[in-house]
């Protein structure tokens, strides 16, 4: 017994002392426990969540905090990822072609949710300043799950285009308010600062974001518009990922904005965005597998208790929902859109994942948060819990109301 104890031991202290080891670790269980998840029916995050939350500090502590915190230079590679894959999609053409009902559904939704759920976490005691970065990050759709209900039903028709329409936008709306969002309160975060300043260092911050996001866009397009081959778009994709990210995190500006950035400068400049894009495209699995298994040693359910943490999830939940539908319902209207469209579309959009638990875990990977008072940082590790909580009650409630979205508002 002795002996087998004496591995165990020996297994978790290496997992904590090599990052290779503890990565691949990761990988192998988050396989198996997103396969459990498939087999019940559940998203596939979902087990790599409760992956990460087993494994994390919370639970078994073989992935300890000191290992966790080194492994965020994953989360960064897989944020600016996300982001670049996101600005990929704003393309000037392509979102002029989408329309009117889009654009303002779009724009309904994102403000929708962040009014709501910003007054619903304040009204239960958060600060202004972290209640409003609540409703920033409740915009983010997971439009996966949509997209595969959609295929599942084989619906077709307007309202569909329409979903396609706005999931083609939504991400990069949330992550441009996110940004500002961070950038106008993140200055002034444990310490007072003038509006004048708030402002100014928000401008500044956004501004220097887009500048660094546009040189590494030209970089990427100058060595990839000649022949380049797919393997050699990964390659340069990656570095531009890398560097950019390395120049954002210097500068203290948002990685999120300037890789965002990189990608819409490259979708609006080369006629080769979309082989950047796929080819990228082909090592985000593991990346991303990776992100969302660390995001779950993340949660901490010591830091409460657990239940204050879970009942504000329902209550980011529940906002999050009345905000958005609201937000889709008053756009649909304004636009002129068919009462089927008005009634039903909302509903459509409440499964929420990748891109929240993105925004969610850069609150604790940004440098404002590494210079910011303990009680800053405490404050973003208990928000990055409530979002994560949320996400798995989303992946659970959230796909069956999308369904019945679809079926009453679609043709089939």
């Amino acid at each position: 017994m002795e002996s087998f104890l004496e591995i165990i031991v020996s297994v978790r202290s290496a997992l904590n002392e090599h990052v290779v080891f503890a990565v691949g670790f990761l990988l192998f269980v988050g396989y198996f426990f997103g396969k459990v998840a498939q087999r019940l029916k559940l998203p596939v995050i979902s087990g790599y969540i409760l992956a990460g939350l087993i494994l994390g500090e919370s639970v078994t502590s073989i992935i300890d905090k000191e290992m966790t915190g080194t492994l965020h230079i994953v989360t960064e590679v897989a944020l600016g990822i996300v982001a670049l894959t996101i600005g990929g999609e704003f393309g000037l053409t392509k979102v002029g072609r989408l329309g009117k009902g889009i654009l303002f559904m779009t724009i309904g939704e994102i403000f929708g949710a962040l009014i709501i759920v910003t007054f619903a976490m304040w009204l239960f005691s958060w600060p202004l300043k972290y209640a409003v970065l609540f409703g920033s990050i409740a915009g983010a759709t997971a439009p996966a799950a949509t997209i595969v209900i959609i295929q599942e039903l084989k619906a077709r028709g307007e309202f569909v285009d329409l979903i396609y329409g706005v999931v083609a936008l939504d991400d990069a709306f949330c992550v441009l308010v996110f940004s500002a969002t961070f950038a106008l309160f993140g200055v002034s975060l444990g310490q007072k600062v003038s509006i004048v300043g708030a402002v100014s260092g928000a401008i500044w911050e956004i501004g220097l974001s887009l500048i660094v996001g546009v040189i590494g866009g030209l970089i990427l397009h100058l060595l990839t518009f000649r022949r380049a081959s797919e393997n050699e778009m990964l390659v340069l994709s990656l570095a531009t990922v890398f560097l950019v990210n390395a120049v954002s995190v210097s500068l203290g500006v948002s990685l999120l904005l300037a890789n965002m950035m990189t990608g819409a400068t490259i979708a609006n400049l080369s006629n080769k965005s979309n082989r950047v894009m796929q080819s990228i495209g082909r090592i985000t699995p593991p990346v991303y597998a990776a992100f969302f298994i660390i995001a779950g040693t993340e949660l901490d359910l010591g830091l409460d208790g657990g239940l204050t943490t879970l009942l504000y999830a329902i209550l980011y939940f529940v906002a999050r929902g009345i905000g958005e539908y609201s937000g889709f319902f008053l756009g649909a209207m304004v636009s002129g859109l068919s009462k089927k469209v008005q009634k039903y579309i909302g509903l459509c959009s409440l499964p929420q994942a990748g891109v929240a638990i993105g925004l969610a875990m850069f609150l604790q990977t940004s440098p404002v948060t590494a210079s910011a008072p303990p009680e800053v940082k405490v404050a973003f590790t208990q928000m990055a819990n409530i979002i994560l909580f949320s996400v798995l009650i989303n992946e659970l409630i959230g796909p069956p109301i999308s369904k019945y979205g679809i079926i009453k508002g679609a043709e089939l």
